[in-house]
């Protein structure tokens, strides 16, 4: 779930902070810079892991800041497919069960990879499972706030670098960073249909 990934990168340390140890300082503004965003193909940066090489520093003409080149690791989030997670439903719509981690909320479980037959509520807004039974079909509700098992199936990474005013008007906005799951097999869905 969690990799840690070779960076390399040169580091803009402004003059206010030349009291500062060098380590500290970059540290601060790679954090600055890279937690919380998704780093196209790569994954979801969570935080700096160390500093394996710190290069000269250079101070350009006309501008007073120091500019190093560091080599650094840092801890990613980016599941291996196939992988099988833990998660939370966000919510319910026709195109699948959204799922959230906490700290990451655009995984998807389409329509086509539910447990099947599966039908969508739509009063309540929640996908069923009709599970079949000798008594006859039961109705399992995949409701907000319960805790889902399932299978990584796919990533789709997206560019969402700047376009230009023209393409800015009419784009809608896009997740840099969606996995697509699974509950079709055997022990995936709702903890709660396992627990027995």
């Amino acid at each position: 779930m969690f990799v840690l990934v070779e960076m390399v990168d040169t580091v803009r340390i402004p003059p206010w902070c030349f009291h500062r140890q060098l380590n500290e300082a970059v540290a601060e503004e790679l954090n600055k810079k890279l937690a919380n965003k998704v780093v196209y193909n790569v994954g979801l940066c969570i935080c700096l892991y160390d500093i394996t090489k710190l290069e000269d520093s250079y101070i350009f003409p006309g501008d007073g800041a120091s500019h190093t080149k560091v080599h650094f690791r840092f801890v990613v989030f980016h599941p291996f497919l196939e992988e099988i997670l833990v998660g939370k439903i966000k919510y319910c719509s026709q195109e699948g069960v959204h799922v959230t981690m906490g700290f990451f909320d655009d995984i998807l479980i389409p329509p086509e990879s539910l447990q099947q037959p599966a039908k969508f509520d739509e009063a309540e807004q929640v996908w069923l499972w009709e599970y079949e039974t000798d008594e006859g079909a039961h109705d399992l509700y995949m409701d907000q706030g319960e805790e889902i098992r399932f299978r990584v199936t796919d990533e789709v990474f997206v560019d969402t670098s700047p376009t230009g005013p023209a393409a800015a008007t009419t784009e809608k906005k896009e997740a840099p960073y969606t996995l697509i799951g699974t509950i079709c097999e055997p022990g995936l869905g709702l903890l709660s249909w396992w627990n027995n």
